[in-house]
């Protein structure tokens, strides 16, 4: 009998290591690897949440605060982020390809090679980010606020701030 229960509690998950993807949305989450395609998320608080490998793609996290969520290799193509919050997240390999991520704060976040493919980051705050290696091709950047803080990039911006 103590073998059986030896075996059983070793099946058993323990703690909170694993993503557990039906839990609701809530500051520091883990929701590591799951699958959200075409969900909504309005105005929800993600900060710190861990999102790792999380796919997002078709959603509409408009208006929410991810703020120091870890959000690497995460897909959010074709999403919709506007006026979201994703300061201080790592946000590195990253794939926004088609997103809007119009008015987004991404003050400091971590997009080092993140895929921003034909983005909309029109008014989009991109003071502090770390985006070396990350792809612009055609993201639209107009009236964004670049890296320095300082300077707004003219409208018709595509791909680079000018």
């Amino acid at each position: 009998m103590r073998l059986l229960t030896a075996v059983i509690l070793l099946l058993i998950p323990m703690g909170s290591a694993l993503a557990d993807c039906v839990d609701p949305p809530a500051p520091g989450v883990n929701w590591a690897r799951c699958y959200f395609d075409e969900r909504n998320f309005l105005g929800v608080d993600l900060s710190g949440a861990k999102m790792k490998g999380a796919t997002f793609t078709r959603g509409d996290l408009s208006g929410s605060t991810l703020d120091g969520a870890d959000a690497r290799r995460a897909k959010f193509v074709s999403a919709t982020l506007k006026d979201v919050s994703l300061e201080d997240a790592r946000l590195d390999e990253a794939d926004f390809t088609s997103a809007n991520l119009e008015n987004a704060s991404l003050k400091d976040a971590n997009l080092r090679r993140a895929r921003l493919f034909r983005a909309n980051l029109r008014g989009a705050d991109l003071t502090g980010a770390k985006m070396k290696g990350a792809d612009l091709f055609e993201a639209d950047l107009s009236g964004a606020l670049w890296l320095d803080g300082k300077r707004r990039c003219a409208e018709g911006s595509k791909g680079q701030c000018r």
